[in-house]
């Protein structure tokens, strides 16, 4: 019964396993800030934690945060029931996979959200978080932050002066700090989109019988 899903199952847990690994080894052995650098000056390994949504947004406080959490569980509900659908239907390995990788990378920043908080101290410029002390986590279940390191910033300058509105002002690309499941959730959506007519072919319509 399970074999038929084997492809996703497998896409699912390594991206969690990948994802996981990663996130537990820098939370617990890196204060945040720049941890190395990697290439040069645009491609770096910078621990910090997302409280919210994507990019360090937030709303709401706390009671925002757990609505985000809740709308996040259930998104993965339903990506659940639709990697069902789209396997029983027999649509393209592929685009199977993409989805996959799409539900893998939110149900391993929920991992992080939901449990990171209750087994880890908070993470400071000057402290490493320590795992599982007496005192407890710094955070509820769902009230934990998302652990985010890559970081590459390929242009980091100033906008020529004569641009109408920006002219003049600090321009950095690409500033966003993200994750491992970050990035299987952009790869996964990337692939849909520039190969979606390769994607989802017209099926044959059924030949209605002569009379």
């Amino acid at each position: 019964m399970l074999k038929k899903y084997k492809l996703p199952i497998i896409t699912i847990f390594t991206v969690l396993f990948i994802d996981q690994c990663i996130k537990l080894y820098i939370k617990s052995h890196f204060p945040t800030g720049e941890v190395c650098r990697i290439i040069g000056d645009w491609s770096r390994i910078t621990f910090t934690e997302n409280p919210g949504m994507a990019f360090g947004l937030e709303f709401g406080g706390n009671y925002g945060k757990l609505a985000l959490s809740v709308f996040r569980i259930f998104a993965v509900i339903v990506g659940f029931m639709y990697i069902k659908k789209i396997v029983n239907e027999g649509e393209h390995k592929v685009f199977i996979v993409c989805v996959a990788l799409i539900l893998a990378g939110a149900l391993g920043n929920i991992l992080d959200s939901a449990f990171y908080g209750l087994i880890f101290s908070a993470s400071n410029d000057y402290e490493v978080a320590q795992f599982l002390i007496p005192q407890g986590g710094y955070a509820g279940f769902l009230q934990g932050h998302v652990v985010d390191m890559f970081y590459f910033p390929m242009f980091d300058g100033q906008l020529p002066n004569w641009l109408p509105i920006w002219g003049g002002e600090h321009f950095e690309f690409f500033s966003a700090i993200f994750n491992f499941a970050d990035m299987a959730i952009s790869f996964g959506v990337g692939i849909i989109l520039v190969f979606q007519k390769f994607l989802f072919k017209p099926k044959p319509k059924a030949e209605l019988p002569i009379s």
